[in-house]
């Protein structure tokens, strides 16, 4: 499958009421996106990384009664799971799509990753584009512009609080163009895994 952008449809499946109804509705129009959008950007996540990038898809599984709010699709230098890991995210919510670099609260060695990333902050501010987006909490919508947040408060409380995250890369509105353009939209995220690359491989080392 080419994959050929997301449209208004795809962000209107979180309004379907009922477990079995949404996961239908996500396995039929959502899952084959991201696969197709797996077979596209494995490759070049891989070299922006220099390690063999993976493809994780969410299935949600664990869940017997209430749908989901979101689904995502996740690459990962792990085969075997994301959760663990660093990761770059690919997203839906009803109200936007997400593109980040993630750091959940299953991670161990939060405390050292964060360390390095305070002892870093300043190389992150130069790095980090102003119009990018802060998410402290992957299973809330809410999210802060990076030139607007406290920094230094976020990492110090992921470092701090065991179910703490850092997310962080940009938000798309349902109505934007570029998600419509299949291949403007394989560009955007690949310029914003690159620019989160930096932050990626302080973690990783």
């Amino acid at each position: 499958m080419v994959f050929k952008g997301f449209t208004e449809k795809d962000f209107n499946i979180f309004t379907i009421d009922g477990l079995d109804e949404r996961m239908e509705a996500i396995r039929e129009n959502i899952q084959p996106k991201f696969k197709a959008l797996g077979e596209e950007l494995t490759e070049p996540v891989s070299e922006m990384t220099d390690s063999e990038m993976h493809i994780h898809i969410a299935q949600h599984l664990r869940r017997t009664k209430n749908p989901p709010n979101d689904t995502w699709m996740a690459f990962c230098h792990n085969k075997r799971g994301y959760k663990k890991h660093p990761h770059f995210q690919i997203g839906l919510f009803d109200d936007h799509l997400f593109v980040w670099l993630a750091y959940i609260y299953e991670l161990p060695g939060k405390q050292e990753m964060a360390k390095t990333f305070l002892k870093h902050m300043e190389e992150i501010k130069q790095t980090i584009p102003d119009d990018y987006v802060v998410s402290l909490d992957h299973t809330k919508k809410d999210a802060t512009r990076f030139d607007e947040i406290n920094l230094e408060k976020a990492l110090t409380r992921f470092q701090n609080v065991k179910k703490a995250e850092f997310l962080i890369g940009r938000h798309f509105k349902p109505g934007d163009p570029v998600l419509k353009d299949g291949q403007a939209f394989l560009k955007e995220v690949e310029d914003t895994f690159n620019k989160l690359i930096p932050l990626y491989k302080i973690s990783m080392n």
